[in-house]
């Protein structure tokens, strides 16, 4: 599919209600659990989530659109959740996510994209010269990427207790 603003919305505007449907009022044992050493909690992927809202899609997005390649981008910290997030509910967790997607929805829709604004460069600190359009893109599949992540840390929970039906469930072999 090529890229179009508007499906990217899409998916941007549901992944709040997603999550929100998914987790809200879950056991601490559906959210706190990970797949193991350097793996990451349902809580832990909320935060990481979070740490994007207030500092990638839209602070990268004003750079490329003010400043172009002539400015790099900070790296982004993949792992400031750890400490970010410490103390909050999951709850509290979800319901900043939901207010921070909806204030950097606005700013995006604020920003009155053209396809030639789409067109325009930055630069990534790893990656070299990226487009505000490859940005956005990254940001959705940013987001399926982080759902499907949080499904399948739950799914693994059951892996053991499926018995014999384990070889039939693709998502307990990623």
């Amino acid at each position: 599919m090529e890229f179009q603003l508007e499906r990217a919305r899409e998916i941007l505007m549901r992944t709040p209600s997603t999550l929100n449907s998914l987790l809200r009022h879950l056991p601490d044992q559906w959210v706190l659990h990970n797949e193991g050493v350097d793996s990451w909690s349902v809580y832990d992927v909320v935060g990481h989530l979070i740490h994007g809202e207030e500092t990638d899609w839209i602070t990268r997005s004003k750079i490329i659109l003010r400043d172009g390649e002539s400015r790099t981008f900070e790296s982004f910290d993949r792992f400031a959740m750890f400490e970010k997030t410490g103390g909050k509910s999951l709850a509290e967790l979800l319901d900043q996510f939901e207010r921070l997607r909806a204030e950097n929805l606005n700013e995006l829709e604020g920003m009155n994209l053209t396809p030639e604004m789409l067109k325009k460069h930055g630069r990534h600190p790893d990656l070299g010269v990226v487009t505000l359009q490859q940005l956005l893109s990254t940001w959705v599949v940013h987001d399926l990427g982080h759902t499907g992540q949080i499904v399948r840390v739950m799914a693994k929970q059951y892996e053991e207790a499926v018995g014999p039906w384990k070889p039939y469930l693709s998502i307990l072999r990623r």
